[in-house]
């Protein structure tokens, strides 16, 4: 990661590797033996990465799906920010509902 980057999603947002840090140490304590595994490959183009990932449960139960979307530095070697989703994206609906093309 790069000096000062960031770490946002819906609970928190977190500037810095020890910010960072610490959140995880929060969340691993909270949910002791549980894991977040990779669920996709890792896709990058333009400076912009993304990759999908699950929260597994020590039991094997998991939470809902997540997506990460990171943003690196000119060269694509460091991060600069990271925003995170929680939970699979939601169908568009049709035209016939409203919904947009």
């Amino acid at each position: 990661m790069s000096d000062g980057a960031t770490y946002t999603d819906p609970t928190v947002h977190a500037v810095g590797a020890e910010e960072l840090l610490a959140h995880i140490a929060g969340i691993q304590s909270k949910y002791p033996g549980a894991c977040i595994l990779r669920t996709s490959n890792v896709d990058v183009h333009n400076g912009v990465a993304r990759f999908a990932w699950k929260f597994v449960m020590p039991d094997g139960s998991s939470l809902p799906e997540g997506l990460d979307i990171a943003f690196l530095d000119e060269e694509q070697k460091r991060i600069t920010r990271i925003i995170g989703f929680f939970g699979l994206l939601k169908p568009a609906r049709s035209l016939a509902e409203g919904g947009v093309s």
